[in-house]
């Protein structure tokens, strides 16, 4: 009984994840006037990794508690990390890698934790829906692929920070974790 119920507090976690992207109008401010494209290679890696851990068989066993318990831990932190990355961004959020001419270099909020909060949350929910639909092996597969996509995107993010803050970028590099706690 457990189980059919997890699948709904899942559902219900990826709607509280995903709000705030829809509720926060992306780009509200200026047009962007350096874009990096190739971000989008690390987005798309990022999408196959989610569709790797969403792979489930009927066949395969459900879910016990302490996966279940592990998951909402996992999509409530992913949801309070994309609610207030996406706050503190405010009008600079946008899905591409780009700054405006106003572009600040946010490092309040979770951004004072990690550099990358959004996608310490899809991350977490990356492990919240691999604990409830996937089995170990894709589940790792999956966390690889979705690594080098972010890997990917990082980098190419912070080019744009470093050529536009320079060693106010670096200084703040140096002192928070790209987007896993703990790691350099």
């Amino acid at each position: 009984m457990a189980a059919p119920i997890g699948f709904v507090i899942l559902a219900v976690l990826w709607l509280i994840w995903f709000a705030p992207f829809l509720i926060r109008r992306r780009g509200g401010g200026e047009k962007p006037t350096v874009k990096a494209r190739s971000a989008r290679w690390g987005i798309l890696l990022q999408g196959v990794a989610f569709a790797i851990v969403s792979f489930h068989y009927p066949f395969w066993p459900l879910p016990e508690l302490p996966k279940i318990v592990s998951m909402i831990v996992l999509g409530l932190l992913a949801a309070a990390l994309s609610w207030s990355a996406v706050s503190a961004l405010g009008k600079q959020w946008r899905i591409d890698a780009a700054l405006s001419s106003d572009h600040a270099l946010i490092q309040s909020g979770p951004y004072a934790v990690v550099r990358h909060p959004i996608y310490s949350s899809m991350l977490a929910m990356l492990l919240a829906t691999g604990l409830m639909l996937s089995i170990w092996v894709l589940l790792f597969i999956a966390v690889l692929v979705f690594l080098i996509g972010t890997e990917i995107r990082v980098r190419t993010e912070e080019k744009l920070l470093s050529a536009r803050f320079g060693p106010e970028f670096e200084n703040y590099r140096n002192r928070v974790p790209a987007y896993i706690p703990g790691l350099r």
